[in-house]
């Protein structure tokens, strides 16, 4: 449900303290939009501190949230590999402190680093793990069961995610949200 990536953020530490590389720390206010669905995106990003969530925006106005990311986490990395628009949105569910790496740095360290690359195929894989794991988990338990999860998520990390998010995680009517947390 809270997704990190130690070994990631270690390694990026170490390739912020080589100046030459341009790599930078950026902080984000809660609720700021780091990546907009559709946009255009020349950076990628890692979280050194705080919580974000990726979501998309659907054709129907409302959002679906796929994941919550803190440390570690990259961000961007798929559309700089691709070279494609954003697939989603990624905004900053609490304060945020990231490394902001230029498109080139990243191309150049994809081409010739084979501990990013061994890392970053790790972190895909996870996701591709994670991703069906999720989908298996939505349609054979409970809505309160998946509610119950991330009230304890919430709880142990000590954040607040809001009533919309909290639906829009389960892939659920803010109606439903509601029903469910009176059911508890």
């Amino acid at each position: 449900m809270l997704r990190t990536n130690t070994e990631f953020l270690s390694y990026i530490d170490s390739l912020y303290k080589d100046e030459q590389l341009g790599i930078s720390l950026q902080n984000f206010e809660k609720d700021s939009l780091l990546l907009r669905q559709g946009e255009k995106n020349h950076r990628v990003f890692v979280i050194k501190e705080g919580i974000a969530k990726c979501f998309f925006l659907e054709e129907n106005g409302k959002d679906y949230i796929l994941e919550f990311m803190s440390k570690g986490q990259v961000l961007g990395e798929i559309e700089m590999i691709r070279r494609i628009d954003c697939l989603c949105n990624v905004a900053a569910l609490t304060a945020l402190q990231v490394y902001v790496i230029p498109a080139a740095t990243f191309k150049e360290l994809l081409a010739k680093d084979l501990m990013l690359n061994k890392i970053l195929l790790e972190e895909l894989a996870d996701r591709i793990i994670n991703t069906s794991s999720r989908a298996s988990f939505q349609q054979l338990y409970t809505v309160e069961h998946g509610l119950a999860k991330l009230l304890e998520l919430q709880e142990k990390q000590g954040m607040e995610i809001s009533k919309e998010d909290m639906a829009a995680y389960l892939g659920i009517t803010l109606r439903s949200l509601n029903r469910a947390l009176k059911g508890l």
